[in-house]
Parts: structure tokens; C-alpha cells; sequence
């Protein structure tokens, strides 16, 4: 979008040029009068590519005033969808072919998608002026505009692609003229739907409350009361289950009355479906098990999901080879080029496949906040759980709570904005698991083999004396060193340091009062690396302690553990964030582009970091740390324990 802008500025420019040459030679005049119409043709062309164009960050459906849309159905315009029928052999992804088209095309018309098909989703806030008028009661799901189709100015007709993922409802597209701003519906396709809107799809692994405990949570359109939701798994290899075993779900959803504001209240609402967790126990380390979830219906017939499989979890301590990807912000886009133009999370895609294709090379992710910036149009959270589906039904797919799942006036988080746009962590804290004591506070412990993570809350107060700081202490207060020795903080925002450039202007280069409380118990229980999101993009420090660098070393660190070192793994895929100009002398590496972090434990003495870019999966940053077991004992700064003169 930002070169078809700029070739028409370019345009706009040479329009003004010779203009004005015209101008001033009358023999000229009427080569001007031919100017001046290209030249009122070229600025409606930029005014309906600057209105195209969304600033950075704003939620791309948010720009639809779906409040003042009108119905003006026209004679001669068409939408027609094809086909009709949708995963007729049990996908539940499929592409639909568009074609549309009426007598007064213009550049800011667009073809929308609405799921439900009628467009109704509870109460209505544009009631009907006259008895079958469609019913603009919700946002729709996504959208494109119809230039996008070659010709469609000059033609008046055009064709375009749309990907939809199986979202327990029937689709219908829209042909709307006015742009975003003043939608006017003039035509409606009839409706298309998959052959099983209720089937289970886009199953979520996470890590239960114990290392042998794997969750998986789904999502269907059976409610408790007309099919059963269970899973069915075994151990495969040498020795596999011998029969498999079927452990039942536990079913959840919640209403609008769930959503804490605006949009998530009114146009963005749209029924979530049902939310199924079922718990595989008792799990052999490092053994492939593989499953599949299904509901029994009333007549005993079973409608099954597909089959996949996971490696359980080693033993907290066990020493092999462990591999953890961690990054935050990632945010969700789609294949179909739909929404694409607001370059609200243009990296999220290069993510997400260069971790699909590395699926076999790590065993466990941490998401660390700020997921699809759904921001309350509750349709995104499904798209997103589409888009990670083949990651999250294969490895353990671990997230962090961030203000775009949390963020709402007074509703008990430590920041009153309005940043989850009226969810206040409920999808969240519904669609996904996590191993935490109470689901509402999203902080919690996961033992993986060699290492330790602690994850914190950064949307509730974490400082002294409350009961995030109590959980921080123990979870970090609690490990056993000896065998697993590499000890991680998480969360979302920067309580740490980064040299962001809204940071800098407040002088603080973290949150504010992000780390005075918790620097010390870092210190104090000599935690390896600490990770942040929020800030969109990637930096990493040196060893550090009370904003000074302990050490010397960058890329080779050895003996005591005499400082932390602090990551930013913002870049998942949201639109990047600038730094400061001046770089602080704690700050090592900084890259202002899309990747995450890999971290490998190849035994108890012995860690990789490296820091890859998600473009083309290649490391750009990287560091090492070999040490014993002493050099975790040993007496550093702030952390050395009373000690008596007795013999």
C-alpha cells in the first residue's frame, strides 16, 4: 500500500509540475484544462489510498463505523460467493472465490465478511426501517477492498479471494460503497457455511500443573448438553498404550455480559463457542503420545477432531537436550491479504511460519503477551488460534497475560486504560490454558527439564507485599539449582530495561517502578535471564545489577552469577517500535525487526541463547553460558546469605 501511495503522489506531483507550466503560457490553456481534470482524478485517488491506509497500531476492524451504516440495496449490484459448501471433506480451512460487482464503482468500496450470515449477534444496535432489511449488528470478521480485483474501476465488476477458517456459523459478504467511514450496503451474497460448523478445531497444548501432566483445550460448537467432549490418546514407539485411553473435557464459553466495555460489548462481540480443556495424565518423559478430540453425541455417534501428536515433558532435572522458544507481540494476519493494508502486525505470518517450519527443533513456546490485538472483536481470537494451530497442537504453546488480553478501567488491573478493548482478559483466561492457582491472577510456575520459569503478571501489581510479589519470590525462592540450574523470569511488560524511546523520554528505560522491588530478588536468587514484550521490537543487555554491568563479557559468560541479563523479545509481528538514539552502556544488541528467541540447554554446565530473525530463521545475536553448580552458590553482591564465625 505504501508504494501504490507513493506512485500516485508521484503522479500528483508531475499533475502540479505541468500545471502550473500551462498556466503561465496561454497558448497552454487548454493542455491545463486537460491537467487539471488528471489532477482532481489523482487526488481522489490518494484521498481513497490515504483512507485505505490506517496509522500504525490501530486495530484494522476498529476503522469500520459499522454504527452508520446504512442499507441502500441497488438494482444492479451483485455479490456472489462460491462455493457454497465448505469442508465437505472435514477441513476446517477453505478458500472462497468472490466475484461482485454494480453500476457505480468507486475506490473506497469494499467486500466484507460477516459471520454470522444474517448479521445478527444478540441485540441490535441499527434496528430494522422496513421488514427484511439486513440487520448491521455486528462488525464483520474481516475484509478487502474491491480495487483489489484488476479493473474493477474501468469494469465495474471484479473478483477476489477470501480464506475462512471454520467459526461454528454461516458467512455472508457485503459489497459496501462510502469507504470505512460512511458504509453504505448495496449488496448481499447468500450464504455459504462449512458441513460441520460445530466440529472441534484448532486444539492448544499447555503444560499442566505438573511436568507429567499435558492440557489440551479446543474449541466447538457443542455445549455440554448435546455431545460429550473428550480426548483420546496413547503412547506410541516401542512400547505404545495398548489400548487408548479417553479422558473427558471440561467445557466453558462466556457472554457479553462477560466483556467489560466497548467494542468487546457491542459490535465486536460474537459468541465465542464452546471452550473444552481435557487433562492427558501420568505421561512417560520425553515419550510421543499422540491424540485427537472428539464429542460423543446422544445417539453415541462420535464427531472427531484431527489426530496429532507431542512429545511429554523430561523430568524436572533431567538432563537432555531442551529447547524453548520465547517472543511476545505477535499478533495475528491474514493469508488472504485481508485487513493487511493498516500494516497493523505485518511480521506475525513470517513467525509463525519459520516456527512451523522448525517445528521439529524446539520443544516448548512461551507467547509472552499480546496475542491477536483482538482489542474486543471477539471473532480475531479464533483467527488466531487458527494461525498457530500448527504449532500449538504439537508443542506445549505456554502464554503470558499483556495489556491488549487485560488492560480496562477499573476492573482490578494495576493500569486503567483501555487497551483490551472492553475483553478485560476474559478470552484469554478462557481460550487457553496456563498452570496457574486461580486463572483470573495469570501468573504461574512451569519446571521444564533443566529450567525454571517464573511467570509474572506485568497487569497486576507485582511490588513488595502483594500476593504477585509473594509468588514471584517463592517461584524463584524454590528451585533446585543442582538440577536445574537455569532459572527464567517472564512477562510482558519491560520491568526490567530497555532503551524503547517512550521509555527514555520518561528517563526511566522500564515501566514505571518495573523492576525497584523486584531487582532484588533477581539478585538474590541469581535468575540467569529475564524476558519483556510490549515494546515492539529486539534488545538484549549485559550482565546487570542496578543499572550497572557487572561484567565485562558479552557473548561468553562463566562463573559466579553475579548479575542478570535482560531480553526485550518484542518482535513477533507487530508494528515495530524505535529506540532512543543514544544507546545506554548496558544495552548490547538492538534490532528493530521481527524474530524471537531460542534458548538450549545441552546439559547442566552448558546454555545456548541465540536471537533469530523471523524472516529467514537465521541468528543475529547470540551468547553462551558455561558454569558449575558453585558458581551458582557462590557470594555476589546482594545475595550473600548471614554466615557465622562458629566452628
Amino acid at each position: 500500500m505504501a508504494s501504490t501511495l507513493g506512485s500516485h503522489r508521484s503522479a500528483l506531483q508531475q499533475a502540479l509540475t505541468s500545471l502550473k507550466a500551462a498556466a503561465s503560457m496561454p497558448a497552454m490553456a487548454a493542455a491545463a484544462a486537460k491537467l487539471s481534470v488528471v489532477l482532481v482524478t489523482v487526488l481522489a485517488m490518494v484521498a481513497a489510498v490515504a483512507r485505505a491506509a490506517p496509522a500504525e497500531g490501530i486495530q484494522p476492524l476498529s476503522k469500520i463505523a459499522i454504527h452508520k451504516a446504512t442499507v441502500d440495496l441497488h438494482v444492479s449490484a451483485f455479490v456472489r460467493a462460491t462455493p457454497a459448501l465448505l469442508g465437505d471433506q472435514e477441513e476446517d480451512t477453505s478458500w472462497v472465490t468472490v466475484k461482485y460487482g454494480w453500476d457505480n464503482p468507486s475506490a473506497d468500496d469494499w467486500i466484507a465478511v460477516f459471520s454470522p450470515a444474517d448479521f445478527v449477534s444478540g441485540s441490535c444496535p441499527n434496528p430494522a426501517r422496513y421488514p427484511g432489511e439486513p440487520l448491521l449488528c455486528t462488525a464483520p470478521i474481516k475484509y478487502q477492498y474491491a480495487n483489489y480485483s484488476e479493473n474493477y474501476m474501468n469494469r465495474g465488476k471484479g473478483a477476489i479471494r477470501f480464506q475462512l477458517i471454520n467459526q461454528r456459523s454461516d458467512f455472508s459478504f457485503v459489497l459496501f460503497t462510502g469507504g470505512l467511514e460512511n458504509p453504505r450496503l448495496v449488496a448481499v451474497s447468500k450464504q455459504v457455511a462449512f458441513k460441520n460448523p460445530k466440529a472441534p478445531v484448532f486444539p492448544r497444548l499447555a503444560q499442566g500443573k505438573s511436568h507429567d501432566e499435558m492440557t489440551v483445550t479446543w474449541t466447538s460448537g457443542y455445549d455440554i448438553g448435546e455431545a460429550y467432549p473428550f480426548v483420546e490418546w496413547g503412547m506410541v514407539g516401542k512400547n505404545p498404550t495398548p489400548t487408548p485411553r479417553r479422558t473427558p473435557a471440561g467445557t466453558l464459553t462466556f457472554s457479553r455480559g462477560s466483556m467489560c466495555g466497548e467494542p468487546a460489548r457491542t459490535v465486536g462481540w460474537r459468541d465465542p463457542g464452546f471452550i473444552h480443556t481435557a487433562f492427558m495424565r501420568d505421561l512417560w518423559p520425553n515419550k510421543d503420545y499422540i491424540y485427537k478430540v472428539g464429542h460423543e453425541l446422544l445417539d453415541g455417534t462420535v464427531v472427531w477432531g484431527k489426530p496429532y501428536s507431542f512429545r511429554a515433558p523430561p523430568t524436572p532435572g533431567q538432563n537432555s537436550l531442551q529447547r524453548i522458544i520465547v517472543f511476545g507481540d505477535m499478533g495475528k494476519a491474514e493469508r488472504d491479504g485481508s485487513n493487511e493494508f493498516a500494516n497493523y502486525q505485518p511480521g506475525s505470518l513470517n513467525t509463525t511460519d519459520t516456527l512451523i517450519r522448525d517445528l521439529e527443533n524446539y520443544d516448548i513456546v512461551f507467547h509472552i503477551g499480546d496475542m491477536p490485538y483482538a482489542n474486543g472483536y471477539l471473532s480475531q481470537w479464533d483467527q488466531f488460534t487458527a494461525q498457530v494451530a500448527p504449532i500449538s497442537s504439537r508443542k506445549p504453546y505456554m502464554i503470558a497475560s499483556g495489556n491488549h488480553e487485560r488492560d480496562w478501567p477499573n476492573t482490578g488491573g494495576f493500569f486503567d486504560v483501555k487497551d483490551s478493548g472492553g475483553e478485560c482478559g476474559v478470552p484469554a483466561e478462557t481460550m487457553y490454558y496456563y498452570p496457574a492457582e486461580n486463572r483470573a491472577n495469570f501468573w504461574y510456575k512451569v519446571d521444564y527439564g533443566m529450567f525454571r520459569f517464573c511467570v509474572a503478571d506485568s497487569e497486576h501489581d507485582w511490588r513488595e507485599g502483594t500476593p504477585q510479589y509473594r509468588f514471584i519470590e517463592e517461584c524463584l525462592s524454590t528451585v533446585d539449582r543442582k538440577h536445574q540450574p537455569w532459572l527464567v523470569f517472564v512477562a510482558h511488560r519491560v520491568l526490567g530495561y530497555s532503551s524503547n524511546s517512550w521509555y527514555a523520554d520518561q528517563g526511566s528505560f522500564e515501566e514505571p517502578e518495573g523492576r525497584e522491588s523486584l531487582q532484588k530478588l533477581w539478585q538474590r536468587y541469581r535468575v540467569d535471564v529475564t524476558f519483556f514484550g510490549h515494546v515492539h521490537n529486539y534488545e538484549r543487555t549485559c550482565r546487570l545489577y542496578q543499572s550497572q554491568c557487572v561484567s565485562g563479557e558479552r557473548n561468553r559468560f562463566s562463573g559466579p552469577v553475579n548479575g542478570t541479563i535482560f531480553v526485550v523479545a518484542g518482535g513477533g509481528g507487530s508494528h515495530l517500535s524505535d529506540y532512543t538514539t543514544a544507546i545506554p552502556k548496558w544495552s548490547v544488541f538492538r534490532d528493530r525487526d521481527y524474530g524471537f528467541v531460542k534458548l538450549t540447554a545441552f546439559n547442566q554446565s552448558s546454555l545456548l541463547f541465540e536471537y533469530k530473525k523471523s524472516r529467514d530463521g537465521k541468528v543475529y545475536d547470540s551468547f553462551t553460558v558455561d558454569r558449575d553448580y558453585r558458581d551458582v552458590l557462590s557470594c555476589v553482591h546482594d545475595s550473600c546469605f548471614p554466615t557465622t564465625l562458629a566452628t
